[in-house]
């Protein structure tokens, strides 16, 4: 369900604080003044727990952040937030579809044993998996942009130690840096399966056949915008200070959403580098990003936003 999070059990907490209350006030409503005077305390104490009751539900009625990831990818940057009292607003703005050459993926990894596998996103990760199971599982080294990516592959690793090599992470989580920093074994050739969405620039394959890699780029998925957006929420998502975006996909996706819209000018966290340099190119101003990609410094990415829009 599209809305604001909160905490399910402390919700429950308050109607019941809200009951309480309740019957209370009706109580005092139907007894003498003495009576209820003998107990200023409690009475006192009652009203409070209302009033922060009604401020905590329009602290929810007002989210922070609105976070844009595919729906049911959002929970980890919800719950990180949550640490820190932000609430957030949930608003998918793309989706994940099929890529042409998805079918090929089984057969190409059963007939041919490449020295590098690169995976540069957790859904490029996920599509992957699937393919490599359906092939049976052959032994593959794999080379992962970040620590992110990496955790799609945490499960798996478990279970097949033998056939999964998780090699290889670039310094820095970047298409560019790890283009430039892969192994390569000498002077021979190396190969590599480079599986991707069809929106992903050229900027690693071409990064790698400069330096005399063989490349095989498969586009196994792609990223398509949401058919549908709640406009009660968007209008939510309008007025809250900080958007999340996790790709270029979702900019774009942003970007054609606002343009409708009266002047926006609040802020855009990005989750690295090439989704910010997006942003900026698609015109949006207050951008903020992490030096290096990952749930931890996206989080602090929204935090300087928000404090920079509570300074305003």
């Amino acid at each position: 369900m599209v809305g604001v999070t909160y905490d399910y059990s402390s919700r429950c907490a308050d109607l019941l604080m809200i009951r309480k209350c309740a019957t209370w006030l009706r109580f005092a409503s139907t007894v003498p003044a003495t009576v209820v005077s003998s107990r200023p305390r409690l009475h006192r104490r009652l009203l409070l727990q209302l009033k922060r009751i009604r401020a905590s539900s329009t602290s929810d009625s007002n989210p922070k952040v609105v976070v844009t990831r595919e729906r049911g990818k959002n929970g980890k940057l919800i719950n990180a937030l949550a640490k820190h009292g932000v609430n957030c607003l949930e608003l998918p703005l793309i989706q994940h579809a099929q890529g042409p050459d998805l079918d090929r993926l089984p057969s190409i990894l059963s007939d041919t044993a490449f020295d590098w596998i690169v995976i540069t996103s957790p859904e490029a990760g996920s599509v992957f998996l699937e393919g490599w199971k359906a092939a049976g599982t052959p032994n593959v080294r794999v080379c992962v942009v970040g620590a992110g990516t990496a955790s799609i592959f945490q499960e798996v690793m478990r279970s097949s130690k033998h056939s999964l090599d998780l090699a290889f992470t670039p310094s820095k989580a970047t298409g560019k840096v790890l283009a430039s920093e892969l192994p390569k074994n000498g002077n021979k050739k190396c190969t590599v399966l480079y599986p991707a969405s069809m929106k992903a620039s050229n900027e690693i394959e071409e990064g790698l056949s400069n330096r005399g890699f063989e490349v095989m780029r498969l586009n196994t998925y792609t990223t398509v915008p949401v058919h549908h957006v709640d406009q009660m929420v968007l209008k939510q998502a309008l007025s809250a200070p900080v958007v999340t975006v996790a790709s270029p996909s979702s900019v774009r996706a942003w970007v054609n959403l606002i343009s409708e819209s009266e002047q926006w000018s609040n802020s855009v966290a990005c989750i690295g580098e090439t989704t910010a340099s997006a942003a900026k190119k698609l015109g949006l101003r207050n951008v903020y990003h992490p030096t290096h990609p990952g749930i931890e410094g996206w989080v602090d990415s929204i935090l300087e936003a928000l404090k920079a829009h509570d300074n305003l």
